[in-house]
């Protein structure tokens, strides 16, 4: 690091301990992520108010190259895991790492890419009400329960709606998990 790092305590008094701590992750993040210019931890004590303990906030200001500033600032309420300092210094370290990474994958394009769902078309519902097909677009028919469809739609399954589904193998072949009504559900 270019400058120190810069620690305050409110509401409690300096500790060796996580002075030590905060520049072991700082380190692991410098080895991992590049340089860090400048570094601002602000450690809050518990409150007076609290009877029993109380959780510590942990908030981090990191200043990288190219104006990479990473902020975290939040600690979850009611967590008594919190009420351990190391614990809470970890995890706003551990937040603040998680940021760096969303940044380089960002950056390398390595966003992860969602297929979209499957879709089709409704072939047919069996007179029974209880089940039906969904015509794929590469002309195979996958089986589908009442059950399996969202939002309480299976009444307005038609067929030839369009809907969306999601595959997977079925005792007798593939079949839909879920299926999920799309549009409008007028037949053309």
């Amino acid at each position: 690091m270019e400058t120190p790092a810069q620690i305050d305590f409110q509401g409690m008094a300096p500790n060796q301990a996580a002075r030590d701590g905060i520049a072991r992750h700082l380190v692991q993040l410098e080895s991992r992520f590049g340089r860090i210019t400048a570094c601002r931890v602000l450690i809050k004590g518990p409150g007076e108010h609290h009877q029993k303990g109380g959780a510590y906030e942990v908030s981090i200001h990191l200043a990288m190259p190219h104006s990479r500033d990473v902020n975290v600032a939040h600690t979850p309420r009611n967590d008594e895991r919190y009420s351990d300092l190391a614990f809470a210094i970890g995890d706003a370290f551990r937040r603040a790492r998680r940021q760096l990474q969303d940044r380089v994958r960002r950056l390398q394009r390595q966003v992860k890419h969602h297929e979209p769902a499957p879709a089709g078309r409704v072939a047919r519902i069996d007179p029974s009400g209880e089940f039906g097909f969904i015509s794929t677009t590469d002309g195979r028919e996958v089986y589908f329960h009442r059950n399996s469809v969202l939002n309480s739609a299976f009444a307005r399954l038609k067929p030839g709606a369009a809907v969306a589904f999601a595959e997977e193998d079925g005792e007798k072949g593939p079949q839909a998990s879920t299926v999920r009504l799309l549009g409008k559900h007028i037949v053309p």
